[in-house]
């Protein structure tokens, strides 16, 4: 791994957009940019970082790590689930099949935590028993391992904040069929276990994270969009999370989390002018995405420091194209 110096050398050469003409039209979420080319779509992982449903930032090679994090989960979880990688012809790109996405976020979750409107505790706190259709049992504390792991779907939305979901209003509204349904559960929680045994071995527990699925042209259910990556998933320290659990502190992450404390910090929650990250920070955040990786694929992380990093990734898709 790169050191801070080198980070905060290459902040202004961070991927802030890909814009490729001769692959038409490009869709743009927060974090990636994506073309569909015939039966194929490229998908471009920026350093573009975002939370709270705003970007806030870049952070330099934060789009590689997220890129090569999916990759090796996409490995470990073929043989529970097809999935849509073809390859990874550019360390920020991966090719795909492309497929009809559900609109559907498959939250699953190990333990009953988190501060957002979608989160279990928030909702178990003000006394509720009854969240997204399942049924939790009193005396739960936060942080605390539950029972068995959960899914609390919501919506996938384009623009916004999602919404929570339940079983049975996913039936009612017919966004899938009961068969793809229970395929989608099915796979969900096997996937989540085989995260939860790997990291359990880098000494990091899985403690919440999610998944989308699509159809492929056959109509068959296929895995999509990321893996378990610091994005998409909370991570928590596993040798001080007994005793910090104990004395009531909150569990050390190893996530995206001290971005969003950093901007709370600084009164910012979603609203109003975004405080811009300074070079320091932005190279701490760069650090940990990259330690993440590290520990949990037992790889050392070696990023492409090119200062013109559009051209390579054109460069290397012209060549699978």
């Amino acid at each position: 791994m790169i050191d801070k110096k080198t980070v905060i050398e290459n902040i202004p050469s961070a991927l802030k957009s890909v814009n490729i003409r001769k692959f038409g039209k490009k869709h743009q979420g927060k974090v990636r940019d994506s073309y569909q080319v015939g039966e194929k779509r490229i998908i471009i992982t920026t350093d573009r970082q975002s939370a709270f449903d705003r970007v806030l930032g870049f952070i330099p090679f934060k789009g590689q790590v997220l890129t090569q994090i999916s990759k090796f989960w996409f490995e470990k979880t073929e043989d529970i689930i097809q999935n849509h990688l073809i390859s990874v012809p550019d360390p920020n790109v991966m090719l795909t099949k492309n497929c009809k996405v559900i609109p559907i976020e498959m939250v699953v979750r190990g333990y009953i935590t988190g501060v957002t409107d979608t989160s279990i505790w928030g909702s178990y706190e003000k006394g509720e028993r009854i969240i997204y259709g399942i049924k939790f049992p009193e005396g739960l504390s936060k942080n605390q391992k539950l029972p068995e792991s959960v899914i609390t779907p919501t919506t996938k939305a384009e623009a916004g904040h999602d919404e929570r979901l339940t079983e049975k209003e996913i039936l009612q509204k017919e966004i899938v069929t009961p068969k793809i349904w229970k395929e989608m559960k099915k796979a969900a929680l096997a996937i989540f276990e085989r995260g939860q045994k790997i990291c359990q071995k880098a000494g990091i527990i899985l403690v919440d994270t999610k998944y989308e699925f699509g159809l492929d042209e056959k109509g068959k259910l296929i895995l999509v969009d990321e893996v378990h990556t610091p994005d998409s998933s909370r991570y928590w320290i596993k040798k001080t999370y007994k005793e910090r659990l104990k004395k009531g502190l909150e569990p050390e992450s190893y996530d995206k989390e001290p971005l969003r404390i950093w901007f709370k910090e600084q009164g910012y929650t979603g609203k109003g002018k975004i405080p811009k990250m300074p070079p320091e920070f932005i190279a701490k955040m760069s650090m940990l995405y990259m330690s993440i990786f590290e520990k949990i694929t037992g790889k050392k992380f070696v990023p492409d420091m090119s200062k013109n990093v559009t051209k390579r990734i054109k460069d290397n898709l012209s060549g699978v194209l």
